[in-house]
């Protein structure tokens, strides 16, 4: 059984159906533009059992979330654009990871069931099911069974990115290329009077001319950015940033005091304001010329 959070501090007030799809696909009604807006962060349906046995409280869990994400980019659909949502959280699996990032604290002396590869981000308690959550609080009370890893990699991570890589896939195939956003947000700390943190890993995920043009269409919303510092992309941008193979991704890290209350994990006074910025921010990427700017 899952269950779907919808305050920080109780469950949904209806227990959700045995089973719940990991990942929705929202396609344009009528119009499209070669973006996906992707949010790896923002799902909030937590298992039941994962619940009962975490070492943290569904109130410190929610903190790792990038919390309603779905929400502030709710609007792309109608704008033009396909949005591409993880529903379950990244506490239990992370989707912005390697399905072989595996931290090998998880599982004790235990063999892992996949081969893991040597991962900064998974030796930090980072990895695709994650040790460490906000605040660097441990998950669970334990060592995790090899195969229940295996299981929620299965279940959550293998099915959005074979929708993403299908999205991508289609258009590619309608537009010659494709161009991933992958939608994040930051804590306030991270990055002081900075609004947004745009990431393309250097300038190695996509064309710059894609790069300017965000950024650019952020400024007209009055938002403040940085490039790359503190994030870059992780994983990502890191596989669908492939500008050789007509496939482009940046990073977009919001900082969450813009609309978020970060203790409670609450939407703020602004979240209305900070969703009609980024209204704005849709509409216009759908009337960018993307082609003049693969140049």
């Amino acid at each position: 059984m899952v269950v779907k959070l919808t305050s920080p501090a109780r469950k949904a007030s209806t227990p959700g159906p045995a089973t719940l799809p990991p990942v929705e696909v929202l396609r344009p009604l009528r119009g499209t533009a070669p973006v996906i807006i992707a949010s790896p962060h923002s799902g909030r349906t937590y298992p039941e059992r994962f619940l009962e046995q975490s070492a943290l409280s569904v109130e410190l869990l929610r903190r790792s979330e990038d919390a309603y994400m779905d929400e502030l980019y709710a609007a792309a659909p109608a704008a033009g654009l396909t949005l591409v949502l993880a529903t379950f959280p990244r506490v239990y699996v992370d989707p912005n990871r390697s399905a072989d990032e595996l931290d090998p604290l998880l599982t004790g002396d235990r063999a892992d069931p996949l081969t893991p590869i040597r991962s900064p981000r998974a030796h930090a308690g980072l990895g695709v099911v994650p040790r460490l959550g906000a605040d660097g609080l441990s998950i669970h009370p334990g060592i995790l069974d090899p195969g229940e890893i295996h299981q929620r990699i299965a279940d959550c991570h293998t099915p959005y990115h074979t929708a993403l890589e299908a999205e991508v896939s289609r258009l590619v195939d309608r537009h010659g290329f494709a161009i991933v956003i992958d939608a994040h947000s930051m804590p306030s700390i991270s990055a002081p009077g900075i609004d947004a943190v745009i990431g393309d890993r250097h300038g190695v995920s996509c064309a710059p001319g894609i790069t300017n043009a965000i950024e650019a269409a952020l400024h007209a919303q009055g938002l403040r950015t940085r490039r790359n510092t503190p994030y870059a992309g992780g994983y990502t941008t890191e596989r669908y940033g492939q500008p050789d193979h007509a496939r482009h991704a940046v990073q977009i890290e919001l900082n969450r005091a813009l609309y978020l209350d970060e203790a409670r994990v609450t939407r703020s006074g602004t979240f209305d304001s900070l969703k009609a910025r980024i209204d704005g921010f849709l509409a216009s990427i759908v009337a960018i010329d993307w082609v003049e700017k693969l140049a």
